[in-house]
């Protein structure tokens, strides 16, 4: 086999080149090997990402064990919590492309022969996964594993969101100031991705279910010692599949990411699935529409349920078979022949699973319920489609009338439900907060959990362009496109205009004659850019609507002049 790095490795032309990997201490019997990137987002500011340099000393471990040659290089990573509520937040899903094309550039630029992704949040576990599709080369994830849950708090184990649910609790004099400010000490007692199936653990399950990490990885505990087995294991499989030339589209094809679109739903994963399951299938020149997201949702069952949804924790679901124990439970409607980085088919690597807490994990026969724990809405106020988790919500709220009280920022809609003065029986619209509008699509994570810590989750709902944490509950519909700022419905609702959320029948209608939805249409006027200069100005130019994944179309299309 010729690896790509030799390509650019052989004397005398390539001397050059060997002399500047020498300059860092690099041999010759290092250089005779194949050289693996191993993209490591390691840093201070992500709890998901402080564990990545020890992990990261695993899987080089591995990839030295089985003849490779490891190059470590950074990647960026920023952290949702911590740019919650603010304007660090319009940063956060802009940083994906970001991610995946850093990856590319330092691939291509020094012709390495597979990677290894180490990564663990929101984010850039999709934009690794969209650099490993773009660029096709062997490639692996393997993930910094969930932080393990907190002390008690609202009669479960608290996490890191239970601190804003506090805030709501104090605000409305539920809790004393000393109870709220306990939670800082002990609802995040470890590193690792927060605890709940928010986003972050969501993707890592998705990774594992697209099989592009090994089987059992995604769930264990950042501080367990079987994540650094894992991580080595992953370094010399890397070499495996280098060795039998399986690249990453052998596995992030159509079978891989429909696997991952019905487990992502088969555990009640977060909404935001929507936006990164079409980046990747994007990157992988295999279209993921809004109508085969939901036919995948609509036809597999809710089968495991963890906080939001329930008490338990990922680090419970792990305990309880994992990702490996659903896809079992599941594999009657699972591509059970997709190529997975064990070189094995998804029905060979899970044969052994087996669910350990049938509290946590139902047999497909006996589901929590029969529809997937994501849904696809739509309506005259979402003519493009929007995105709802009925896992997360209760049955009684799943159809929910009210009046529209409208705000055109998050940050006015926290303050209104902070100073009381939004109320029960009301549609909360939080607009202009989509991919352009935004721009970054914010999430409307705190707004829903200041409504929980307020005693109005069930009593209110909330609909926006913007989208949510996987943490959050309540009734909830986002991602709705056309957004406001591409004049979607969503920007001609008025306070006190009747809203139709209709989970089992995915409805969303806003309840305004056509010809006055027209008329307003009209009348409406695009708002002028929120940021004209730097990277989010460019990005609200590029980004496509959140019905195609907010992706940034970078394809070369021979019929546009």
């Amino acid at each position: 086999m010729r690896w790509r790095s030799k390509d650019i490795l052989e004397r005398p032309e390539w001397s050059m080149q060997r002399a500047l990997y020498k300059s860092m201490g690099y041999s010759d019997y290092d250089l005779e090997r194949p050289l693996i990137g191993v993209a490591n987002s390691w840093n201070r500011i992500v709890p998901g990402h402080y564990n990545l340099n020890l992990v990261s000393d695993y899987v080089k471990q591995g990839i030295r064990q089985a003849g490779g040659t490891p190059i470590e290089f950074g990647v960026i990573a920023a952290c949702d919590g911590i740019a919650q509520g603010h304007d660090g937040m319009h940063y956060i899903l802009p940083t994906r492309d970001l991610i995946a094309n850093d990856i590319e550039m330092i691939i291509e630029a020094h012709r390495l022969d597979a990677v290894v992704l180490l990564g663990s949040c929101d984010k850039i576990v999709p934009g690794m996964l969209m650099a490993a599709a773009r660029l096709d080369i062997p490639a692996i994830m393997v993930v910094g594993g969930p932080m393990e849950g907190g002390c008690e708090f609202d009669h479960r184990a608290a996490d890191i969101t239970s601190v804003t649910e506090g805030l709501g609790m104090l605000k409305a004099g539920k809790i004393g100031e000393s109870t709220f400010l306990s939670l800082e000490d002990c609802a995040g007692p470890t590193c690792g991705s927060c605890s709940f199936l928010g986003t972050a653990n969501t993707m890592c399950c998705v990774a594992e279910a697209m099989g592009i990490c090994l089987p059992g990885s995604a769930t264990i505990p950042a501080t367990h010692a079987d994540r650094l087995r894992a991580a080595q294991e992953s370094g010399r499989q890397i070499i495996e599949l280098l060795n039998n030339s399986i690249t990453a589209r052998a596995i992030i094809n159509k079978k891989g990411i429909e696997n991952a679109i019905r487990v992502s739903t088969a555990i009640g994963g977060s909404t935001n699935v929507a936006l990164h399951i079409p980046a990747i299938g994007y990157e992988a020149d295999c279209e993921v529409t809004m109508d085969r997201f939901e036919e995948l949702c609509r036809s597999t069952p809710h089968i495991a349920k963890m906080n939001p949804a329930a008490a338990p924790n990922v680090p419970d679901f792990c305990h309880a078979g994992g990702v490996p124990a659903v896809m079992k439970e599941i594999l009657p409607i699972l591509h059970g022949d997709a190529m997975t980085v064990t070189g094995k088919t998804v029905a060979e690597n899970v044969a052994q699973a087996q669910i350990r807490d049938s509290g946590i994990i139902r047999p497909m026969a006996d589901p929590w319920s029969q529809g997937g724990g994501l849904a696809i809405l739509r309506g005259n106020l979402a003519p493009n489609t929007a995105i709802t988790k009925p896992a997360a919500i209760v049955p009684e709220m799943q159809k929910f009338v009210g009046k529209a009280r409208c705000f055109n920022s998050e940050e006015a809609a926290n303050q209104a439900i902070l100073d009381g003065k939004v109320q029960a029986g009301e549609v909360v619209v939080i607009r202009y907060e989509g991919p352009k509008g935004g721009p970054g699509m914010r999430e409307m994570y705190t707004a829903m959990k200041l409504l929980y810590g307020r005693g109005l989750a069930l009593k209110t709902a909330v609909v926006t362009d913007g989208r949510f944490s996987g943490t959050n509950n309540g009734c909830f519909a986002g991602h709705i496109s056309p957004e406001a700022a591409e004049g979607g419905p969503i920007a001609i609702v008025k306070d006190g205009d009747r809203i139709t959320v209709d989970i089992p029948n995915r409805s969303l209608h806003l309840h305004v004659s056509d010809e006055e939805i027209t008329d307003r249409l009209a009348k409406w006027q695009r708002p002028e850019p929120k940021f004209r200069k730097g990277y989010l100005a460019l990005y609200a130019r590029l980004a496509e609507s959140a019905d195609k994944g907010a992706i940034i179309q970078h394809k070369f299309d021979s019929n546009h002049e």
